[in-house]
């Protein structure tokens, strides 16, 4: 594993580990456990106490906070572990100019958007936001503490948005999915209807022209029949003419 990459918040040097570190801690804690005095005895040690031991059990004490709120970072190098801690120096006015004139400066190198959801952005301004919970914990930890719950809570609300925001895309790369499903199916479906609508065309051509033959056929028939009727007509008059003909030639006196 690969040392860590840099950070915004302020971390101290690394510190090699050894094998047996683990073993000599716990003897050293068995060891002070041992030789740990009388409450009569702690309390005559503790009025002893100057002010500089005071401050530093103070250090201690934030250092601690520091190592709960931020764990040390812990990587292998060369089969070496390394172990490196949160900086528990307190921090001057210099350092948050420092701080953000850094910040700006990973903002041009990572090319991190101005604007819009942008995760590198948002990376090292959590850094950043780490690093002053660092600096305020080491002031006053109550005001460090009230502030780090401020930041779990943004981050809540922030991962809150995030699972919101993909539930969404994923239906709406769903719902985008359904409908090219539905626009294949319509132009399909359209594309029977056209060709049905065309078969139908074709079919009332052909009722047309069988009606046109037809209706054709049925005139001629009619013209003929007429023509027929009307020639048998003329013959029967041409034949009631001569039979009249003749029957006045029969009957009527000769003179």
């Amino acid at each position: 594993m690969n040392a860590p990459a840099e950070s915004l918040l302020k971390y101290d040097r690394p510190i090699l580990v050894p094998k047996s570190a683990d073993k000599k801690s716990t003897k050293r804690t068995t060891k002070a456990q041992k030789s740990k005095p009388q409450p009569s005895v702690e309390y005559s040690l503790r009025s002893r106490k100057s002010i500089t031991a005071i401050l530093e059990e103070i250090k201690q004490k934030n250092e601690n906070i520091l190592n709960v709120i931020f764990p040390p970072r812990q990587w292998e190098h060369a089969n070496k572990e390394w172990v490196q801690r949160v900086c528990g120096e307190a921090s001057t006015r210099l350092d948050v100019v420092n701080v953000e004139e850094e910040l700006d400066k990973m903002l041009l190198q990572t090319r991190a958007m101005e604007t819009g959801i942008c995760p590198l952005r948002r990376q090292l301004y959590t850094e950043c936001f780490d690093e002053l919970i660092r600096q305020v914990v080491l002031i006053c930890p109550e005001r460090g503490l009230l502030i780090l719950r401020v930041r779990n809570e943004i981050r809540m609300t922030i991962t809150a948005y995030q699972t919101f925001y993909e539930s969404s895309m994923v239906f709406g790369v769903r719902k985008a999915l359904h409908d090219k499903q539905d626009n294949v199916a319509r132009k399909d479906k359209i594309s029977d209807l056209e060709h049905m609508n065309m078969e139908l065309k074709q079919k009332l051509d052909r009722q047309k022209n069988k009606y046109s033959e037809i209706e054709k056929m049925s005139v001629e028939k009619k013209e003929a029949q007429e023509k027929k009727h009307t020639e048998e007509i003329l013959s029967l008059r041409k034949s009631n003419q001569q039979l009249k003909v003749q029957l006045e030639g029969v009957y009527l006196p000769k003179k």
